[in-house]
């Protein structure tokens, strides 16, 4: 236990066990994702030196185009970048420690995709002749998480004989996904989102178009999601434990499951309602945690949404400047290197 101090809070109503290695490791991922976000801030069209951009976030300094750059056009997307790379990651994490499967992740078994399709079924139901939107955007999250828990419900329970297999879920998962895929882009024809090119990089995930109208809705419901799911790891270690040690310690299997199930959706419904379907951040950032500070969700969660926040942040960022005048959507190098590692671990699985 000497890697470990205790925390006591509330007059020791409240415990924390705080794991040493974690904490140094999360603050070294801190100062590297707001390394990162300085750096985004100050490349694209126009470059700004980072020492400009660190005074203007602080004191206010800068021209007035520096600050309607980086304010307007790059602090929505770069926000939304991490809150999206943070609920996908932690999303990823809570699946895999619940079906005990280090191949699950929010795209590999369709929630992505039911999000995405339940999205443009909302816009098309709810969007005038001007393609407008009749109701207000903060129900887009709402549309997102039904859509999203409905699929993950569906393919636990086509996926159920005598328990989960990995396989099969993945099987079915990646059948569901299809469907889905094949449904959002019928209602991509159909409704508001009609143009093939911008059907396709919704369907890629871009934070390309994110406003501050956005990440005003986007921040409060990933934020108390991912508090939740951080004060839910405790019961995602029992989870991982399987369902006879959990009920034998005295967990609530089911119910947990339930609960843990509705965060997940939460956080990858909120995310594919303002980006859309950026794939493989969910697989690829519990991974690298779990190779960072080992399997336990205390520490696997927080680590996990750093790392997601970095991969997402460092995708727009290379998708925006490496191919400029072009903007390239960020889901594309996400799913460059997510997909070539999720062959690894389907084929890694299959040997085993």
């Amino acid at each position: 236990m000497k890697g470990y101090r205790s925390v006591r809070l509330g007059k020791d109503q409240v415990s924390l066990l705080l794991d040493k290695n974690t904490i140094v490791k999360l603050v070294i991922l801190i100062i590297f994702t707001f390394g990162i976000f300085i750096v985004s801030a100050s490349l694209g069209d126009l470059r700004i030196h980072p020492l400009t951009v660190v005074n203007l976030l602080f004191w206010g300094s800068g021209t007035e185009l520096e600050q309607l750059v980086i304010y307007q056009f790059r602090l929505p997307r770069i926000f939304a970048s991490m809150l999206v790379g943070m609920g996908l990651a932690v999303a990823g994490g809570i699946l895999q420690g619940i079906i005990r499967n280090h191949l699950a992740a929010p795209d590999t078994i369709g929630i992505t995709a039911g999000a995405g399709m339940s999205v443009m079924i909302f816009l098309w139901l709810f969007s005038d002749e001007n393609y407008s939107l009749m109701v207000s955007i903060k129900w887009l999250p709402v549309a997102a998480f039904i859509g999203a828990l409905l699929v993950a419900i569906f393919v636990y329970f086509l996926s159920w004989k005598d328990g989960v297999t990995p396989v099969r879920l993945i099987l079915i998962g990646i059948g569901v996904s299809a469907l889905m895929q094949a449904g959002t882009t019928i209602f991509m024809v159909l409704g508001p989102v009609y143009m093939a090119s911008q059907a396709n990089i919704w369907i890629t995930g871009s934070v390309n178009s994110v406003t501050w109208s956005d990440v005003r809705v986007l921040l409060p419901v990933t934020i108390v999601l991912l508090m939740i799911a951080f004060i839910s790891a405790r019961n995602v270690n029992v989870q991982s434990l399987g369902e006879d040690i959990a009920t034998g310690v005295g967990s609530r299997v089911q119910r947990q499951r339930f609960i843990l199930l509705l965060i997940s959706t939460g956080l990858v419904g909120t995310a594919v309602a303002f980006a859309g379907g950026i794939g493989f951040v969910g697989l690829m950032a519990p991974h690298i945690a779990r190779k960072l500070v080992g399997s336990s969700f205390g520490s696997l969660l927080p680590v996990a949404a750093l790392v997601g926040a970095i991969l997402v942040m460092l995708a727009d960022l290379m998708g925006r400047t490496l191919f400029l005048p072009s903007v390239v959507p960020a889901g594309v190098f996400t799913a460059t290197l997510g997909a070539p590692y999720f062959i690894y671990l389907l084929m890694k699985t299959k040997n085993s």
